[in-house]
């Protein structure tokens, strides 16, 4: 082999034209992306099969080079399916080893693929499709959850625990009601993740490496074949915005900090001290060392992911803060953050659907907590309102001074003597022992969106509508 040949096997088969001889060591390890974007084969696949159908539709590649292209990549696609193709560093991409290996099998015609187009709008329109992908995973993942939820709530729905302020004993509310507005939330990152697919639903296809091309290409025909709703509308911002994967890494992070809530209240209520909830040996493990102890570690490693999550937020933002137009390749660090945040979520989202779904109530125990803490003394208030017509701000102070009676008495309210309660307000009667049970409590609060039985059926019925 001579030099000159050497030479141009030590180069990469993009660039070896341009360069004299190969990378330092070190720089092939920082520039090659495929340990991580290997998991675009699909999408890659899918775009480049899209791309040759219209090259062959625009008469610029022959029909016999387009089918043995996408000959071609059905192949390497069931070789990546079964595991066959093996990574290599030096080909630095997913779209290398594509192109290489559909090289080996169909000859030069491989290389007329890459027409009118470069990896700038390829990598570009491959991490779109992955998370439009990725968005329709996390959706389903989503509705599991509520609907887990929403079973849990319609067994409980008359069900009464204590609501919490500052987690303190607030109001007596249905664990329906409660689990409900997981369910509000949930619904809520649907609707963020929809809107963010809708916002990246275009085709950067066809942009080339910033400027277009001179090639008469179909740009719509492209965009149509791979599901997008339009072509991007300026080959510059199609290259070079990853807008779509801060937006994505958003709704992920606020989607993880609801399951974080969540979680911490499954932590706080499955301990001894609370004793609200059981969980099976399914979620909890051990102590090494304590034989007693039943830990929600699922609960808590949920917790703990959303730390990862918002660390890739903040990765993306940072890496894109300062970059000029058109593509810098700072950009193939946009694709880990992304990666991780999304196996961050499904894992969180698949844990803590499983803790709902498993979970027991210690319906006893939470309905006493509910009656302890004075929870219905804003009952009071609000009889002494509704029948007294006493104005709020002196139906309070009279609840408050009420409280403080019952407290030094170590009684609880509906425990005061009718003359006792009189004697702060004489207008009492005895109709407000009426109001005074949890069970009364809850059942009054009939508004929209609030705690009454009759509210959590209707609600739930609602949603299962929706998710239907």
């Amino acid at each position: 082999m001579s030099d000159n040949e050497t030479n141009h096997k030590a180069t990469n088969a993009l660039w070896g034209g341009r360069f004299g001889q190969g990378p330092a060591e070190i720089m092939a390890q920082i520039n090659a992306s495929i340990s991580f974007d290997q998991r675009l084969y699909r999408q890659d696949i899918a775009g480049s099969k899209a791309h040759c159908a219209m090259l062959v539709a625009s008469d610029i590649l022959s029909k016999e080079d387009g089918q043995a292209i996408d000959s071609g990549l059905d192949q390497i696609l069931g070789e990546f399916e079964r595991g066959e193709i093996t990574l290599d560093p030096a080909l630095e991409d997913i779209h290398m080893h594509v192109e290489t290996r559909l090289r080996e099998l169909i000859g030069d015609a491989a290389g007329r693929l890459h027409t009118a187009r470069s990896r700038n709008d390829q990598v570009a329109t491959d991490f779109r499709l992955w998370t439009r992908d990725a968005i329709d995973q996390i959706d389903a993942g989503l509705t599991a959850f509520q609907n887990t939820l929403l079973d849990q709530a319609e067994a409980h729905a008359d069900a009464i625990m204590p609501g919490f302020t500052h987690l303190q004993s607030a109001q007596p509310v249905t664990v329906g009601h409660h689990l409900l507005a997981y369910v509000e939330m949930a619904r809520r990152d649907q609707s963020r993740f929809a809107d963010c697919r809708t916002r990246l639903n275009e085709s950067p296809l066809g942009a080339a490496a910033l400027a277009g091309t001179s090639f008469p290409i179909d740009r719509h025909a492209t965009a149509s074949a791979l599901g997008f709703d339009a072509p991007m509308a300026n080959s510059m911002d199609a290259v070079s915005s990853r807008d779509f994967v801060a937006e994505f890494l958003s709704c992920c992070a606020i989607a993880a900090m609801h399951l974080s809530r969540f979680s911490e209240e499954l932590v706080v209520w499955s301990s001894a001290q609370f004793g609200f909830i059981s969980l099976s040996d399914s979620f909890s493990t051990g102590s090494s060392i304590m034989p007693q102890k039943r830990n929600p570690d699922a609960a808590e490693l949920v917790r703990a992911k959303v730390g990862r999550i918002i660390g890739s937020l903040n990765t993306m933002l940072i890496v894109l803060k300062g970059l000029p137009l058109a593509y810098s390749k700072d950009m193939q660090e946009d694709k880990e953050p992304a990666f991780d945040a999304f196996d961050s979520l499904q894992l969180g989202l698949s844990a803590i659907t499983g803790m709902v779904g498993d979970m027991a109530f210690n319906t006893e125990r939470l309905h006493d907590a509910a009656s302890s803490g004075f929870s219905t003394a804003t009952d009071i208030a609000d009889w002494l309102v509704r029948v007294a017509d006493i104005p709020f701000r002196n139906a309070h102070h009279i609840t408050g001074t009420l409280v403080k009676m019952a407290e030094d008495q170590g009684c609880m309210l509906h425990e005061l003597s009718l003359a006792d309660m009189q004697g702060v307000e004489p207008q009492i009667t005895a109709d407000i022992y009426d109001v005074l049970s949890v069970e009364n409590s809850v059942a009054s609060r009939s508004s929209f969106g609030g705690t009454a039985p009759s509210g959590v059926r209707a609600s739930i019925a609602a949603h299962r509508e929706r998710l239907s």
